[in-house]
């Protein structure tokens, strides 16, 4: 997996890809965490366009995420998730939880 971040304005895009799992643990969090340590940055986007694979551990890192952004004030959107993963969101309710677009 891999987790590229892009800023423009106070919005940080994290551009997803591969297989989203565990292993991916470090990578993700360490991803973000720069990101809550910026106070120009509000609003953290993952763009999921690229994952082919997510499972339930990559769900509970989303749900850390979230939950140390709003503790940060920032929100966590989820964009153009894949086709798999979008099926994966579906079934784990997480448009209640995230906007998704």
């Amino acid at each position: 997996m891999n987790a590229n971040v892009l800023i423009n304005g106070t919005v940080a895009t994290m551009e997803m890809s591969g297989h989203f799992d565990f292993s991916a643990h470090r990578d993700f969090k360490d991803a973000y965490m720069a990101l809550m340590q910026n106070h120009l940055v509000l609003v953290i986007d993952v763009n999921l366009s690229a994952v082919d694979y997510m499972d339930s551990s990559a769900l509970g890192m989303l749900l850390m995420l979230r939950d140390r952004a709003q503790a940060a004030n920032k929100e966590v959107t989820l964009s153009k998730p894949s086709k798999v993963v979008s099926h994966i969101l579906d079934i784990a309710n997480f448009s209640k939880l995230f906007n998704i677009s």
